[in-house]
């Protein structure tokens, strides 16, 4: 960290892995159209070649930086969730465009987050009820029927996965080695995606060279490899700036979805992703003022 005047500021190399991991973030999205475009992979293998990879990933990075055993962190419950999301996410993507589902699950995610907290009895700020209707009015909008409108199932699968990440992120809000307890939750999650998925896997496999290169790549690389980088940016993050810059990941996920998918950027979704990020931040910064 580097201080100036009362305050202190990230440092060069904390910036440079920030980034880094946003961008590892995005490219989950990307790998995954890449990977199912013109049927290069079903997504129930998409889904388990990620968790392995990302898993064998992870065990790598906990081998060489941790003593204590990775199998053993994490629990069965945050697996459960982690499954779940990877398997929506997946699913949802056959017919969503890389930014509209980067900022469904976004926006689900901060959504159910912040609801969780106000039903454990966490008090809510004015402020951040009115961003919580903001951004719950841009997901209406973006969702919404029209020419534009996403695929409804799909959008649908994109919310669950939003809703599973937001829950995973809360019942590991308690470990003290994040990465150890991923690196758990990796190695139990896949086995039960195969288990969730054994209808898929036995009737629906179709993988070719390229969407087996892309499934590897989202979870080596952009999964086990980006929460790395990224939990070591956190270290020295202030957790309202850990949470803010977040935003940049759909935002990111969407320009290159325009560059390397040739999605469109319609009017609609970029208001409605305007409305939407600036709910958040002002659930995020209203929340920052109470304490």
């Amino acid at each position: 960290m580097q201080q100036v005047g009362s305050r202190q500021y990230p440092g060069p190399r904390t910036l440079i892995l920030t980034v880094v991991a946003m961008l590892a973030f995005a490219g989950n999205s990307i790998f995954c159209r890449l990977a199912l475009a013109g049927g290069g992979i079903d997504p129930g293998s998409f889904t388990l070649l990620r968790l392995i990879s990302g898993s064998a990933m992870l065990a790598l990075i906990v081998a060489m930086t941790r003593s204590r055993p990775w199998a053993r962190a994490g629990s069965w419950r945050s697996a459960l969730a982690l499954a779940v999301y990877a398997s929506a996410f997946s699913f949802a993507y056959v017919h969503l465009q890389a930014g509209t589902g980067a900022f469904l699950l976004f926006a689900s995610v901060q959504v159910t987050m912040v609801l969780a907290g106000f039903a454990r009895g966490s008090r809510l700020a004015p402020l951040q009820w009115l961003g919580l209707i903001v951004a719950l009015g841009g997901l209406a909008a973006l969702v919404a029927p029209g020419v534009s409108a996403p695929d409804p199932a799909s959008a649908a699968l994109m919310i669950v996965a939003g809703v599973a990440w937001g829950g995973y992120s809360l019942l590991g809000r308690g470990e003290t080695d994040a990465l150890l307890a991923t690196a758990g939750n990796f190695m139990r999650g896949q086995v039960l995606v195969a288990l969730m998925l054994v209808p898929v896997l036995l009737y629906g496999v179709e993988i070719s060279a390229q969407g087996l290169l892309f499934a590897v790549l989202s979870g080596a690389l952009a999964s086990g490899a980006g929460y790395a980088i990224w939990y070591s940016a956190l270290a020295d993050l202030a957790p309202v700036e850990g949470a803010s810059v977040q935003l940049s990941v759909p935002v990111l996920t969407a320009l290159l979805g325009a560059v390397l998918l040739s999605e469109p950027l319609t009017l609609r979704f970029s208001l409605s992703s305007v409305v939407i990020v600036a709910g958040i931040l002002l659930v995020i910064f209203a929340q920052r003022g109470m304490k």
